[in-house]
């Protein structure tokens, strides 16, 4: 699958995040996007908070939660996990992201 809308730019496992460039995301479209990232790789949305400029979501992806976040002024979303659960969950997405998106 290719997707024009995501490109994978970042794998930090140390910080346990994943981020994505979104290049057309704005503060308006940004709920959109979590919803498609979301579906993407089967996450469901939990808990929604909109700030100034940052959409955070509460979402759950193989029984363990997440942050998504949207920030229209780097265009892009990512994925962190909270606490110390989540490393293998990551780099499991990272490897089938890798394969479904491109890659900058």
């Amino acid at each position: 699958m290719d997707n024009p809308d995501f490109v994978l730019t970042l794998f930090d496992a140390h910080e346990g995040r994943l981020v994505i460039a979104a290049n057309a995301l704005d503060f308006d479209n940004a709920a959109s996007y979590l919803n498609t990232f979301c579906e993407l790789i089967g996450a469901t949305p939990e808990d929604k908070q909109t700030d100034a400029d940052l959409h955070t979501w509460l979402v759950d992806f193989e029984g363990v939660t997440f942050l998504l976040k949207a920030e229209h002024y780097s265009a892009s979303i990512w994925l962190e996990r909270l606490g110390q659960d989540g490393d293998d969950e990551l780099a499991f997405l990272q490897g089938w992201l890798s394969q479904q998106l491109p890659v900058s």
